[in-house]
């Protein structure tokens, strides 16, 4: 896995820029802040956050995959502030499932998601070497 950076660029912060790989592609559908038996335990942005990660990781672990072989994720919020007050929280969250792995990120604020209760989406792509 080869993290871009172009020259001169300002390193991103909690992300990367690009990614380059290669291997097995694993895609992961939008989790969101529910178990694996569809059932919310928290309405809090960071506790669903949590969740929505755990569920990335058990997803990728069926595949033989681990969360430092994403190469992409998408955040799908339902409110960036909500999504920039919880950041130490999110933060904490994400490196104790994912770790300092930083792969090619977008966060979109959306107007819905498909679960009512659901206050984040994510989804992710990795790649596992051959």
């Amino acid at each position: 896995m080869e993290f871009l950076q172009p020259p001169g660029w300002v390193r991103a912060r909690g992300y990367s820029n690009g990614v380059a790989a290669s291997g097995r592609t694993v895609s992961v559908s939008g989790m969101i802040g529910w178990d694996g038996q569809g059932v919310f335990h928290t309405d809090d942005f960071a506790g669903q956050v949590r969740q929505a990660l755990q569920n990335v990781v058990d997803v990728l672990a069926e595949a033989g995959a681990r969360p430092e072989h994403i190469v992409r994720m998408t955040w799908y919020v339902l409110d960036k502030h909500e999504y920039l007050g919880a950041h130490k929280e999110v933060g904490a969250a994400y490196r104790e499932l994912i770790g300092r792995h930083f792969p090619a990120m977008t966060a979109v604020q959306v107007a819905g998601l498909m679960e009512d209760r659901a206050r984040v989406e994510i989804e992710v792509t990795a790649i596992v070497p051959d």
